[in-house]
């Protein structure tokens, strides 16, 4: 499609034309450099693609596409006499190869220095120029892909991810709720981790590499990955910023939390997993407000936020993990950018993570269940936060991965949900046609007009009934709740307002977990007259 001077030979067209004569006019400013000086490397790659759906472009379009990409990234400047010779090839309708050697007319070495950042800018130029799809631009924080001879490999193992995944996996899940390096480490030897550290004259450690057991290189020795090659926020210093804690709170936050259920009654119906995950649902919530403050408290609550979602992982079911671990994945690249997190807020969020993993396992069954769609609703209506205040920002790699991290986070919320739901729908059914009557009347009073009627007719009403009654005979107003349940946040997202408002509201009402059942409700507290209001909660909500 295109070359340095629009003259060399093209074996695609030309009948007199080998591809050995364009190796040799290629590699001409290499030959003259001589073997004293010749690179180890000298050719640079790159292949352009239009997106599915963009309209195809001319030979004319790929020829000036190509031409201002080598500019961009050094290769040929504008203007430049002495640039380096390369050549534009077209290998279908939807992408063209760049192919160049970096030796210059001068017989200097290209300056390709930050060359990919360069070309991906001139590229997104280009596509808006053009009215082409437009990609997200880059801005540094991403986490290294993994290379294609590590994509082949997994194939040709039969693994569903690369080595350079697992351990990016692997380290994050150590790192959730540590209190300390030292935790960090055992946590990653007990995953089955190799762990080499770098220890420099005093004994200190200087920086880590991690490997698979049974994974290695043509040598036979491991295949080491260090932090900064699994992500930018995985490197020693970045984990000791992390894991920095003030004297006065480092004891504290080392204890695993006790499972008392918060506060919660019946505490003895539930168990560890479930009292964990509701205690981290209480801090997610109060961590939403933080998200209106400084930017770099908000960073920092991004980042910790990502140390729940691993521990969630960490301890869920394999029938459950597929979401959450697919969740996680996206977050984290919602969770970085340059804006500089500070510890401030995020120690309660992170000492939550730790709770998490102290609890252990969780099913979606029974207090388990319930806890689990809680703590997921939360964490849902958090990430779409995240996505809008990364919008707010202009970080749009970060908001685009935080909506996908929300969609997997809605199914895993869907897999908890089902059960307790389902128990809750049918008591609600069951409920006298006074206490029954009472709720909706509520409902219509904190949501007047066809909104609130809108809400009566869904499906997951009867679920909002019960929990509003069970509520009402435990001393809450369920007007008063049902208007805050509606003040946290957005509900334009949800599947199903009502869905969402009935965790709200046995949230805020720290109701116990609904006992499935599909006999009559006979003497239970949700069918007994209403006591007297209790007192309006004092901790603010937005």
């Amino acid at each position: 499609m295109a070359s340095w001077d629009g003259f060399a030979p093209d074996p695609g067209r030309d009948p007199n034309a080998s591809l050995k004569q364009l190796q040799s006019v290629l590699d001409l400013r290499v030959d003259q450099r001589g073997s004293q000086r010749r690179l180890k490397k000298h050719v640079w790659h790159c292949s352009l693609r239009t997106a599915p759906g963009d309209r195809l472009l001319s030979d004319e379009e790929w020829a000036e596409a190509a031409r201002r990409v080598v500019a961009a990234a050094g290769i040929a400047p504008d203007g430049d006499l002495d640039g380096c010779r390369w050549v534009a090839v077209r290998h279908a309708t939807d992408h063209v190869h760049v192919v160049a050697t970096i030796v210059r007319g001068d017989l200097l070495k290209a300056d390709i220095e930050n060359d990919f950042n360069r070309a991906q800018a001139e590229c997104r130029k280009i596509e808006k120029e053009w009215g082409l799809r437009q990609l997200n631009p880059g801005d540094g924080t991403a986490a290294k892909e993994p290379t294609n001879r590590e994509k082949h490999k997994a194939q040709r193992l039969s693994q569903p991810d690369t080595s350079r995944q697992q351990l990016r996996d692997a380290v994050r899940q150590a790192l959730a709720g540590a209190a300390s390096e030292a935790e960090f480490f055992a946590r990653l030897e007990t995953a089955g981790v190799l762990v080499n550290r770098k220890v420099g004259p005093s004994g200190d450690t200087l920086g880590y590499s991690v490997a698979l057991v049974g994974e290695r290189d043509a040598t036979g020795e491991p295949v080491w990955f260090g932090g900064y090659k699994l992500a930018p926020d995985l490197t020693l210093p970045k984990i000791r910023k992390r894991l920095a804690l003030p004297a006065a709170d480092r004891e504290t936050d080392a204890r695993p939390a006790a499972g008392t259920g918060g506060g919660r009654t019946p505490a003895g119906r539930r168990s560890p997993a479930a009292t964990a995950r509701l205690q981290a649902a209480d801090t997610v919530v109060d961590a939403i407000d933080v998200l209106d403050g400084e930017p770099e408290h908000a960073a920092g609550v991004f980042q910790s936020t990502g140390e729940v979602l691993d521990a969630l992982v960490a301890t869920a079911l394999p029938a459950q993990k597929q979401e959450l671990l697919a969740a996680a994945r996206a977050y984290e690249r919602a969770s970085r950018s340059h804006v500089r997190a500070a510890n401030a807020n995020s120690r309660t969020v992170r000492a939550a993570a730790r709770a998490v993993l102290s609890g252990g396992y969780s099913s979606n069954r029974g207090p388990d269940g319930e806890a689990a769609a809680t703590v997921l609703s939360v964490l849902i209506l958090l990430v779409i936060a995240a996505s809008r205040w990364h919008v707010e920002q202009g970080h749009r790699q970060q908001a685009a991965a935080a909506r996908v991290a929300a969609d997997h986070l809605r199914a895993a919320y869907r897999q908890a949900a089902a059960q307790p739901m389902a128990a809750l729908r049918e008591r609600g059914r069951q409920l006298p046609k006074s206490v029954r009557e009472r709720q909706e009347q509520a409902l219509r009073r904190a949501v007047p007009g066809d909104a609130g009627r809108q809400l009566l007719a869904e499906p997951e009403f009867d679920a909002l009934a019960a929990a509003l009654a069970e509520a009402e005979a435990a001393g809450h107003d369920p007007q008063a709740l049902l208007a805050r349940a509606r003040s946290w946040r957005e509900l334009d997202t949800a599947d199903s307002v009502t869905a969402v408002l009935t965790w709200r509201v046995r949230h805020i009402a720290k109701l116990p977990h609904p006992a499935a059942g599909t006999g009559r409700p006979g003497r239970t507290a949700a069918t007994t007259a209403p006591a007297t209001p209790a007192a309006a909660d004092p901790r603010r909500r937005r």
